[in-house]
Parts: structure tokens; C-alpha cells; sequence
């Protein structure tokens, strides 16, 4: 049998106190997502569903702190609520070891929402705010032919809390998909990286603690958070992705 795959999710942000109290920070969530993909993927014989994994947490905003290359299989960059394209020390830090990672020729890459921007900005994308504004919820994704490919489907469904995306695909990189607010919804390298602007791993509870919190803080108007709420309610598909990935990390 082989060896557990060693994934370190590079955890960018905190989840709220009610999700952070219930996982354990985003690597608990991760870790909720990968095994339950695992379970879905049904092989075992490639990828044991109770040994399979094994998941480190790493906080690269307060400590700082990093594995080194040589003692992983892959890394997992987290959304966050910070921006992709400020240039506080702890971001410039994670987008050159991004660089450093993408360059490995053994390191495989998962880049969700903050960190597909940051992924796109350590190959020189421009990173930025929409005009249009935020993207939340159970939203259609448009998939490339790529996307049909990989995700085995015309369309994606996702959990969506975004209002900055990639500007523009760095060269060599593929497209996998599109959406209405959105024009770079994933990107693809092969062997390298594969990255989802959307959320796999956000339930219904965890988008409508989240939509819940800024309406309070005045983020998102009386109008929007009832149609995140209801829209947070839809099917997903979160562990298909989560599937996608974990073939991604299994194929040679």
C-alpha cells in the first residue's frame, strides 16, 4: 500500500469563533472535505479512506511558519478574508514561497479562492476588485472544455465569498471555467496546480455564519444576505471537487 499523501494546508485566515470552535481552523474543515473525497473516490486501493491522508496545518499569517518542501507531497493554499494583492510582509512571503513551490518539480499545488489569487500572482497575474461586487453563495460555474474534462460535468456548483478575482491567466496555464461575475473561475497546470476561485469545503452553516456576521457588520445590505441565505441552501458540488483533487494529487 502506499505511503499517506502529506498535504499542508497553508491556513490564511481564521474561520469565524462558531466554525473555528467546530473544526479547529480551516484545516479542520479541509481535512472534513479530503476525507469525505476520499470515501467518495472509492479507492482504496490508491487511497486508503481511514490512512490515506495525512493533513498538517500551517499558520502563514500570525506565525509565519512553513514546511519544507522535501517533507510534503503537496500544499493547500486557503481563502481568506484578506487581500491577494496587498503587499503586507506575511502575503509577500507566501506568494514567493508559492513561486518556490510551483517551480519544485515534485510539489503539487490546491489554491482555493485567496489562495487561486495567490497562485496567480506568484506567476505575475494582476490581482484586484471587482467592479461588479461580491460573488456568494450556490453559484453556476462555467466549465472549459478542460473544466468538462477534469470535473466530469458541463457545469460546476459551488459556494461562492469572493469580490476579487485573477485578472488574466499567467502564459501555460488553463482555463477551467467561467461565470457570469467572475471570468477566471479555476486555473490549471499539469503536475502542478489546480485552483478554484469558488469554496468546495463550505457547507450551508458555514456560508450563512459567515453571510450572517458581515450583514451585522454591514458588509452585505438587508436585501443581498437574504438572497445568499437562500441560495447557501442548494445542492453543491463540493466533494466532486474534492475528488478531482485528490485524482490530481494521486496521478503521476
Amino acid at each position: 500500500m502506499r505511503p499517506p499523501l502529506r498535504i499542508a494546508v497553508l491556513e490564511c485566515d481564521t474561520p469565524p469563533d462558531k466554525i473555528n470552535t467546530k473544526y479547529g481552523g480551516y484545516v479542520g474543515v479541509f481535512t472534513s472535505l479530503l476525507h469525505e473525497s476520499t470515501k467518495a473516490l472509492r479507492q482504496s486501493d490508491r487511497l486508503d479512506p481511514e490512512s490515506g491522508l495525512d493533513i498538517t496545518g500551517w499558520d502563514v499569517v500570525t506565525a509565519q511558519e512553513y514546511p519544507k518542501l522535501e517533507d510534503v507531497d503537496a500544499l493547500l493554499l486557503t481563502g481568506s478574508k484578506h487581500n491577494a494583492f496587498d503587499n503586507y510582509p506575511w502575503i509577500v512571503k507566501l506568494v514567493e514561497y508559492t513561486r518556490n513551490a510551483i517551480e519544485s518539480s515534485r510539489i503539487k499545488i490546491l489554491g482555493i479562492c485567496f489562495g487561486h489569487q495567490i497562485i496567480g500572482r506568484a506567476l505575475g497575474a494582476k490581482i484586484g476588485r471587482s467592479d461588479i461586487g461580491w460573488e456568494v453563495a450556490v453559484c453556476d460555474v462555467d466549465l472549459t472544455e478542460k473544466g468538462k474534462e477534469l470535473f466530469g460535468r458541463e457545469k460546476l456548483r459551488i459556494q461562492q465569498m469572493h469580490q476579487d478575482f485573477v485578472f488574466d491567466y499567467p502564459s501555460n496555464v488553463i482555463s477551467l471555467g467561467t461565470s457570469p461575475r467572475c471570468a477566471m473561475q479555476g486555473m490549471y497546470l499539469p503536475g502542478r496546480f489546480i485552483t478554484v476561485q469558488g469554496h468546495p469545503e463550505f457547507t450551508e452553516e458555514i456560508v450563512t455564519e459567515v453571510v450572517t456576521l458581515r450583514t451585522k457588520a454591514g458588509v452585505f445590505s438587508k436585501e443581498q444576505s437574504e438572497d445568499f441565505l437562500e441560495r447557501a441552501k442548494n445542492q453543491h458540488d463540493g466533494i466532486a471537487i474534492g475528488i478531482v483533487f485528490l485524482k490530481f494529487l494521486l496521478d503521476a
